[in-house]
């Protein structure tokens, strides 16, 4: 097998056996991103940060490269959220997560496009031009983490980090034909991310396989005093797993995700999926999250006004852009931001400032917050009854570029299946569950909160007995 057809674990052992070297590999990879990403336009730079001395015995990551979302601050290099606004902007440190990764003698190999601080569905609104899907380049990867999910379907890299605020990660791995997981709020640290809505942002994977989501999340998972919303709870071996099966397993299918809109095929191939998993010993349980109808609308209410709130900084004044026509302080404040930030973004702290506004906050804003309460309740009941929910990732596959770009509500609609996990806090996993017109569809798994290890135990469980995870696009 080729390097980039490896996963963590394989890649890792031909270190540690001296099948090969560590210079060997980071040419490898190299010279297939020079080679395919002019396609894909997965990488916005590839800048290795290599430590002086790689213990490849050190952990299962070690001496393995991987790619850094646009979002994620890596101290010396760029940190733009794919934003003119932040277009020189250079991170003074590094993140959490990808500083336990270095320590896992881990190796950042370059930083992936997104959307425009990770608003979007698509990455078609990186200031930096769109990320191209692999399995078609006329297609989106989805959003908004789409150039991680395309550079580890292609085989530029053996993994990527992402973030999820709303879909994010599992959304792009459904139609990339990736493997996706947004972990509980609150499970890994958010250090070092360039915030867009900070009761939603979490970082987590994009992986070829289960197996290897669960290394890098046993890794990255865990308390960190420098972010007060991590949760000090124990981290369960999720390796350990694996292995478990899923014969006597409660899961549950709501009712309320298999509704219009989804296409035929997707919904097919997740069903096909479910009655997978009650062959293997699943019991299956019907089930209702009735106030999930509630979750575009309260989610496009809430994030935009924390948007709003976060966005504020960038102002001209103490870092990013500041526009050279700008002849006074009101110019500066209005010129930079107006030159700096994109459509989308503009379009989201308009909405967030009028939703949090005087004589507004109390029609939009606080019934959203009532609907996010709603939300969270329905879950917390239906997890008495089942041990996790099985649903489609996205309603539809790959879309093509430009396709829904004059009606952002159709953009929107993109993550009606994945906001509430967002919304309530919860783990979720995206994993290949079949093809709609030759293009992947993911199959979507929610635990309950702080309980990875079950996710990974049913969407491990699945995924050996299939093979839809083999499937690779026509670049690979």
């Amino acid at each position: 097998m080729k390097l980039h057809e490896l996963s963590i674990k394989e890649l890792n052992n031909r270190l540690r056996n001296g099948e090969t070297n560590q210079e060997e590999v980071l040419t490898y990879f190299s010279k297939r991103i020079d080679e395919l990403d002019p396609k894909i336009h997965a990488f916005l730079e590839k800048d290795a940060v290599i430590p002086a001395k790689v213990d490849f015995e050190s952990s299962p990551l070690a001496g393995v490269p991987f790619a850094v979302k646009d979002i994620l601050a890596v101290a010396g290099q760029k940190a733009r959220a794919s934003s003119k606004i932040l277009e020189n902007y250079i991170a003074p440190y590094t993140g959490t997560a990808i500083s336990k990764l270095l320590n896992a003698d881990g190796i950042v190999f370059g930083r992936t496009n997104c959307d425009e601080f990770a608003m979007g569905a698509s990455t078609e609104n990186s200031a930096y031009g769109p990320t191209f899907n692999p399995w078609d380049l006329e297609r989106v990867p989805g959003g908004s983490s789409g150039g991680s999910a395309a550079a580890v379907a292609a085989g530029l890299v053996p993994f990527a980090l992402g973030t999820d605020t709303g879909g994010s990660i599992r959304q792009p791995a459904s139609l990339c034909g990736v493997v996706g997981v947004k972990p509980t709020y609150g499970r890994v640290s958010r250090y070092g991310l360039l915030s867009l809505a900070s009761s939603f942002d979490t970082i987590g994977s994009l992986t070829k396989t289960v197996e290897d989501a669960a290394q890098v999340m046993q890794i990255i998972s865990g308390y960190d005093p420098m972010d007060s919303t991590t949760v000090n709870v124990p981290v369960p071996d999720y390796l350990g797993y694996l292995d478990k099966g899923v014969n006597g397993l409660r899961i549950g299918i709501p009712k309320e995700y298999f509704a219009s809109g989804i296409s035929t095929e997707t919904e097919r191939a997740v069903l096909a999926a479910i009655k997978q998993l009650e062959h293997m010993g699943a019991e299956l349980v019907q089930v209702s999250l009735p106030n999930s109808v509630y979750g575009i609308a309260s989610y496009y209410i809430i994030l935009p006004v924390e948007v709003s709130a976060n966005l504020s900084r960038y102002d001209g004044i103490k870092y990013g852009h500041r526009s050279a026509k700008a002849s006074s302080l009101a110019e500066i404040y209005s010129l930079s931001r107006g030159e700096g930030f994109g459509p989308e973004v503009k379009r989201r702290i308009m909405l967030g400032t009028y939703a949090s506004s005087s004589g507004y906050y109390e029609a939009y804003y606080k019934q959203a917050l009532q609907a996010q309460v709603a939300i969270r309740s329905d879950f917390k009941k239906v997890f008495e009854q089942v041990d996790v929910l099985v649903t489609p990732t996205s309603p539809m596959p790959a879309f093509k570029l430009g396709e829904k770009s004059d009606d952002p509500l159709q953009l929107y609609l993109a993550d009606v299946f994945t906001v509430g996990a967002n919304i309530a806090g919860l783990p979720g996993i995206s994993v290949p569950c079949g093809q709609d017109a030759g293009l992947p569809v993911g199959l979507q798994i929610m635990a309950p909160w702080f309980k990875e290890e079950l996710m990974f135990q049913a969407a491990y469980t699945y995924e050996q007995a299939t093979d839809w995870h083999e499937f690779r696009p026509p670049v690979w």
